[in-house]
């Protein structure tokens, strides 16, 4: 469940089809993002699974989709 909702937050924030994210899709290397879009994302992600902020510290190592469900799962466990 959580792959799928952020599938379908990158696709909208990023203009991809959500069936082109994988685990292994790479924020900067495959999307193209930048800071300005991580800060974005992290905000959409707060909402949509209702967590506390993400920090600079929490999404420096976060460099790929499946690592950023890994950090998801570990916070809504």
């Amino acid at each position: 469940m959580i792959f799928e909702t952020l599938a379908g937050l990158i696709a909208d924030q990023f203009a991809v089809d959500a069936d082109s994210i994988t685990m292994d899709t790479a924020f900067e290397g495959d999307l193209g993002a930048d800071s300005v879009d991580i800060v974005e994302l992290s905000m959409a992600l707060e909402e949509a699974f209702d967590v506390a902020e993400l920090g600079e510290e929490d999404l420096s190592g976060i460099t790929t989709v499946g690592d950023l469900v890994k950090y998801l799962q570990s916070k809504l466990d």
